[in-house]
């Protein structure tokens, strides 16, 4: 994501760091609906700070003795944020949940419903940023500046480097997984020590590198189930067809995800200058319902793209997704083309049967406002805006500020 351009690119950034502590990163999950008070699911509202949604899961899980695939939740939270969001679980014994006790997190009951809250069952998020190491009286206006573009034209609706995971090789792993190279992602998966791994897990990939198969095996930290499993199948039978199939299939839905990922941000950067624009052939996004159209006469519906009621979208590569037409159309196929894959490519068993989607260029984040402010840490400017369900506040955040 570093060397993606930027919509505003004419603005110098307002510099500053994010995320000194979690509690100046402020996420409060927006409901798509509420409990209607009747049904087998209660409905509670988790706050933590400092820890990712899954850990947050599995101490629920275990302290109300179930599994932590009960818990139904909309979305993942970051762990080093200070976050709310929806949870449910069904048959829960109500006194018991709210009693739970932990210094990372807190349980708010809102009533019972009659069905399991699933991924995606979300608005949207809020965000309460605080930018600190800068001087906000000097800061503001150029930060206007910015948002004044970004509120007229929309965010560049990039994912995220998180998607790319802390290697930033998530994509590059897909992408092997997608286009069948199984001997070369095992070499990637499980070799290939950089210097910003953790020292034992490091130490595994040099071993692993060097053929020293037991002693990799002895090396990778426990916790690394699914390198643990791949490896103990590579040893055994030294190729990497076992191996790959030893790794959790969610896990393998992830690493062609953040493949798709990356051709979609590739065709967000050779439209960042239209994103705001329909062209005759695009496949459009109405912003109210998520329907998905070709666009048929682009003078008729670009008074829609200005008020944002719909929007221009890009590829979520997959076997039985739709490429726009016209010149949007040939845009998509050449980041296909450089990536060396097709929409079909996406089909075979090694890249999980990826269907693929559409998704918007760009999102809305409201009438965004900046406040400056000062407490025990220090000076900061506040951002708060709104992102809609699947949408990173990265974007609109490496926009203001351009830093690495």
């Amino acid at each position: 994501m570093l060397d993606l351009p930027y919509l505003t690119s004419e603005s110098p950034g307002i510099g500053g760091q994010i995320k000194e502590c979690p509690e100046d990163f402020r996420v409060d999950e927006v409901p798509l609906y509420s409990p209607c008070g009747e049904g087998t699911h209660l409905y509670f509202r988790l706050t933590k700070a400092g820890i990712p949604t899954p850990a947050a899961i599995a101490r629920i899980a275990r302290y109300m003795n179930v599994n932590p695939a009960d818990i139904g939740f909309a979305g993942l939270k970051d762990a080093q944020a200070l976050t709310t969001q929806i949870m449910s679980l069904e048959h829960a014994d109500e006194r018991r949940l709210a009693s739970l006790s932990d210094p990372a997190m807190t349980i708010e009951i809102l009533g019972r419903h009659g069905n399991k809250l699933r991924t995606g069952h979300l608005a949207g998020n809020r965000f309460s940023i605080r930018v600190r190491g800068l001087d906000p009286a000097a800061a503001i206006e150029p930060a206007r500046r910015i948002l004044a573009v970004i509120e007229r034209r929309g965010v560049p609706n990039y994912f995220g480097l998180q998607r790319f995971g802390a290697r930033g090789d998530t994509g590059e792993l897909g992408e092997m997984l997608v286009k069948g190279d199984l001997d070369e992602f095992i070499a990637r998966y499980l070799g290939r020590p950089r210097k910003t791994d953790p020292e034992d897990c490091r130490a595994a990939r040099d071993a692993f590198d060097g053929g020293f198969f037991a002693r990799a095996l002895e090396r990778w930290p426990r916790h690394y189930a699914d390198e643990r499993r791949a490896l103990a199948a590579y040893k055994k039978r030294q190729h990497a067809g076992p191996a790959v199939a030893a790794i959790d299939k969610r896990m393998k839905r992830l690493y062609v995800s953040a493949f798709q990922s990356a051709i979609f941000n590739d065709v967000l950067a050779r439209r960042l200058e239209t994103l705001d624009k329909v062209f005759v052939g695009d496949m459009a996004q109405k912003v109210d319902s998520g329907g998905v159209f070709r666009v048929e006469d682009a003078a008729v519906e670009q008074p829609r793209a200005e008020r944002f009621e719909i929007s221009p979208t890009g590829p979520i590569p997959g076997y039985r997704s739709d490429l726009a037409g016209g010149e949007p159309g040939q845009i998509e196929l050449a980041a296909l083309s450089k990536f060396g894959v097709t929409t079909e490519s996406f089909r075979g068993a090694s890249a999980i049967g990826a269907k693929g989607a559409r998704r918007a260029l760009r999102f809305n984040p409201g009438i965004a406002s900046l406040t400056p402010g000062s407490d025990a840490r220090g000076e900061f400017l506040e951002l708060s805006f709104h992102a809609p369900s699947g949408c990173y506040a990265t974007a609109l955040l490496r926009e203001l500020m351009k830093t690495p």
